[in-house]
């Protein structure tokens, strides 16, 4: 069995005051498999609700969890978070966490299983596999996200479900290895295709459950995303 001692947890987080203290919860109070640590990472992409203050309230209610808070001066993209957190992190391997409630990190213990059962240095979290509870939403959503994988794939000689998904586990030396250029949700695509270039590097994929959310509850991503992800598999897929 793999043994490591820490898991970099990296939230990235935009106007998530309702719901930030939620998440940070869910993220406390999960136990690792094998004794693992966790190392909370969270980068506040200049959001223009009461996000900062909701991060800091949590973290005096909690002084004995640590959280590592990074605040841009100027608003980024999603993409440009998760560069300032992976930058930062120092467990043996990473995991993104959105900061809503779409994701439940309960779950964190199946992405590590084939890492501690030693088969692999990357896990993706599948929406499209298993008998795990998904929230029924949006047909076009799930349409789209389908043929953006499915194009992933033909790109990338891979066979993943589900390569739009926040739930991405990386050996953190590998994902620190990579240039990630996009600013914004083209990190999904552009990882995937920079991660599968790394020479024998061990991709697998888990079943997840997703609670969506709604545009009315807070979901951020729309078609434009979509167009700049069909851009950035072809720029980084050939």
């Amino acid at each position: 069995m793999t043994r490591f001692a820490k898991l970099s947890i990296v939230i990235p987080a935009y106007n998530e005051a309702r719901t930030i203290h939620l998440i940070l919860d869910r993220v406390r109070k999960v136990d690792l498999s094998g004794g693992i640590n966790k190392e909370v990472i969270v980068v506040n992409d200049c959001s223009t609700d009461d996000t900062e203050g909701a991060i800091q309230r949590y973290r005096e209610q909690h002084r004995g969890f640590d959280i590592q808070y990074y605040a841009h001066p100027v608003n980024r993209g999603k993409g440009a978070a998760l560069h300032t957190g992976i930058a930062r992190a120092t467990g043996e391997y990473l995991i993104i966490q959105d900061a809503d409630l779409e994701y439940d990190p309960r779950e964190y213990n199946e992405l590590l299983q084939p890492v501690l059962d030693g088969f692999a240095d990357v896990v993706y979290g599948s929406r499209f596999q298993g008998s795990k509870p998904h929230r029924i939403l949006f047909f076009w959503h799930t349409i789209g996200n389908r043929f953006l994988t499915t194009l992933s794939n033909a790109f990338n000689n891979l066979n993943l479900t589900d390569m739009e998904t926040c739930y991405k586990l990386f050996r953190t030396d590998m994902v620190q290895s990579l240039s990630l250029q996009e600013q914004r949700f083209g990190f999904e695509p552009e990882v995937t295709a920079k991660i599968s270039r790394i020479p024998n590097v061990r991709i697998y994929e888990v079943g997840i459950s997703y609670y969506g959310r709604t545009y009315e509850e807070g979901k951020k991503i729309g078609w434009r995303d979509g167009v700049r992800a069909i851009w950035c598999i072809v720029k980084y897929g050939v």
